[in-house]
């Protein structure tokens, strides 16, 4: 298998200069003719599986970039398998046992694709959505400004400036001791309840829009608060999370297919440490095993 350190040295190359013939995925035939090597084609298809074997360690590649060395890393397959062939090494026990292994590993991808994740569709996903959605209460949300200064004196000190007219924003900025928003005026953007610290919401949530609390003291301080808007929390849009549903959901079906099969096979353990693991897994109260 082609290491991450290769990989990361064909990326490197590539992002350095050498030129790029694809401009990135494109829709074609499973069929079509990639690259040759000694006369042996190497197609669309065989991109396909190499990106569900190696994709994971490209990261975030661009995709012309990724397609390239993806064709690179099939293009050394070729050739180590090429001088494989030339030793004879296709006649060893070792490779008849990783043939074996390789076997069901391909039929278990294909069940998994046929059964499980082409069993998911954008259908679905979006029925779930609609469901989840009308389930959902309503959620307020606030946006505020703050400032927090060391001693409830300053606090009030700055109330009574914003309080004769002084700006909001510009009494943060001069005296507020957060870094985060300071240079900001004091804004916090939207935020529901929960996450504030609990004298914080407790009495940013009571203000009305414009208003500014009385000095408020937390673990961080004493603050001064000011509420700019009240709305209801808008749920997230589907085509927003419609990937992590799909694989939420993609997961779910794994586990219950699993669990299906499992529960209809005769497994035994016959690794003593391991058997002994299962069996403690059985007792009442037993902790279950991470997946």
């Amino acid at each position: 298998m082609i290491s991450k350190v290769r990989l990361g040295l064909v990326a490197t190359a590539l992002a350095g200069g050498i030129a790029i013939v694809a401009s990135g995925f494109q829709a074609s035939a499973q069929d079509d003719v990639v690259a040759v090597v000694n006369g042996k084609k190497i197609t669309e298809a065989d991109v396909r599986f190499a990106e569900s074997e190696i994709g994971s360690d490209l990261g975030s590649l661009p995709e012309a970039t990724k397609r390239r060395v993806l064709v690179e890393y099939l293009i050394e397959n070729q050739l180590f398998a090429e001088a494989a062939e030339g030793e004879k090494l296709a006649s060893t026990p070792e490779f008849d046992g990783r043939m074996q292994y390789w076997r069901r590993r391909a039929l278990r991808d294909t069940y998994f694709d046929a059964a499980v994740k082409n069993a998911v569709t954008e259908a679905e996903a979006k029925a779930l959505y609609d469901q989840q959605i009308k389930l959902l209460k309503p959620e307020e949300e606030i946006k505020a400004r703050h400032i927090l200064v060391e001693s409830e004196e300053k606090a009030k000190e700055i109330a009574e400036k914003i309080a004769h007219g002084a700006d909001f924003a510009e009494m943060a900025k001069q005296y507020s001791k957060d870094p985060g928003t300071k240079d900001d005026g004091g804004s916090l953007g939207y935020f529901t309840r929960g996450q504030m610290v609990p004298q914080f919401e407790e009495a940013a949530f009571k203000l009305e829009t414009g208003d500014v609390s009385e000095p408020v003291q937390t673990q961080f301080g004493w603050h001064l608060i000011q509420v700019e808007d009240r709305r209801q929390r808008k749920p997230p849009e589907f085509d927003v999370i419609k990937d992590r549903l799909i694989a939420s959901m993609i997961h779910r079906k794994a586990q219950e297919i699993a669990a299906k099969l499992r529960g209809d096979a005769t497994i035994e353990y016959v690794d003593p440490e391991i058997k002994q693991q299962v069996e403690r897994e059985k007792q009442p109260g037993a902790e279950a095993p991470k997946q």
